[in-house]
């Protein structure tokens, strides 16, 4: 009960934030102006998101002791300045090249201090080590799940809808028992939840403000993490912490090999997300988020499922969602030719 009281506190907390930041950046002119990569039409306030931040961190701060005292300092430190960053790319755009610099040193020094994964466990399959080389990839993921979050925060509610579905996979996960049981991750997860829920309330169809990097790339840090706050680097916490990230993971990985492919910019504003496709096809922005969050909950279920023991989750993880995805880029394929 006291657990469902802070949740609600939280989310009505962040709603009055988002309010406050709201009023503060319309008079700081602080817009998202429409691009080529824009999906909405009139200029918006960004830097919403500065409430999730905040929820997120002062929460972090109140229950650091539920914890390895180092995880939790790292954590709080390494997510203030991807924060700032993000809050500095906001008001006036950092280039590509000192973003990720800082990323990087980020990502080392989260490796440093809370580790790297040691195996991942495949579903069907069992579990491969990974050795040195999971020192690469968790480097990888924590930059590339990073910017992966930025990339995919680009319609009314999708970024806030995701991150509040995958706070609350993470709060089933954490209060699941065994090498997941982590009260510092499972408040953690609640703040995020609860920030992003309370955020939602202004950034759903049609929005009035919008995200900005300083949550965008907060949140995808803080969905790296996670797994290395809550488990033994084994390989259930690679996989898991991908699972409930799969939709912005397929969507940005895929779209950025096939982008890579074709030798376009990679980095240059596009259209060409999957979420982006559903949206120029017809569907409405409310529509499109609606679907991402409702997978991520099915993710959620499926990650509880496995982290109990059961097997039945792996035939649903290792081909039920690559199936779903297949059908939903060739159907978004169909919509792309029809128009």
């Amino acid at each position: 009960m006291n657990q469902i009281i802070i949740f609600i506190l939280l989310t009505i907390l962040s709603y009055i934030l988002v309010h406050l930041i709201r009023r503060r950046v319309v008079k700081g002119q602080l817009l998202d102006h429409p691009n080529d990569r824009s999906m909405h039409l009139m200029p918006t306030p960004r830097g919403g998101g500065l409430a999730i931040v905040v929820i997120v961190l002062v929460t972090a701060i109140w229950f650091a002791r539920e914890t390895d005292l180092t995880h939790s300092l790292i954590y709080i430190t390494c997510g203030v300045v991807i924060a700032w960053m993000g809050w500095r790319d906001d008001v006036q755009s950092l280039s590509h090249r000192f973003r990720f610099a800082v990323q990087g040193m980020i990502a080392v020094i989260s490796i440093l201090g809370m580790g790297y994964f040691k195996s991942v466990t495949i579903p069907l399959f069992g579990v491969l080590q990974l050795g040195v080389v999971g020192i690469i990839i968790t480097f990888l993921w924590i930059v590339g799940l990073t910017n992966a979050y930025n990339f995919m925060d680009g319609i009314d509610g999708m970024a806030g809808g995701v991150a509040f579905s995958a706070g609350l996979g993470w709060m089933m996960l954490s209060s699941a028992g065994g090498q997941w049981g982590n009260p510092f991750v499972f408040w953690l997860a609640l703040s995020i939840a609860a920030g992003s829920f309370g955020f939602l309330g202004h950034n759903w169809q049609p929005a009035k403000i919008f995200m900005g990097d300083v949550a965008s790339t907060f949140l995808g840090y803080s969905f790296a993490v996670l797994p290395l706050l809550s488990a033994d680097k084994g390989g259930d916490a690679l996989m898991l912490g991908t699972l409930l990230m799969w939709t912005f993971i397929m969507d940005a990985g895929l779209t950025f090999i096939n982008r890579l492919l074709k030798g376009e910019k990679v980095f240059s504003a596009h259209r060409s997300h999957l979420f982006q496709c559903l949206v120029i096809g017809g569907y409405s922005h409310a529509m499109v988020s609606s679907l991402y969050i409702l997978l991520t909950l099915f993710a959620g279920l499926l990650s509880y499922v496995w982290a109990r023991g059961h097997q039945i989750a792996a035939p649903f993880i290792f081909l039920g969602l690559p199936l779903i995805w297949i059908f939903l880029s060739r159907h978004a394929s169909r919509l792309r030719n029809v128009n």
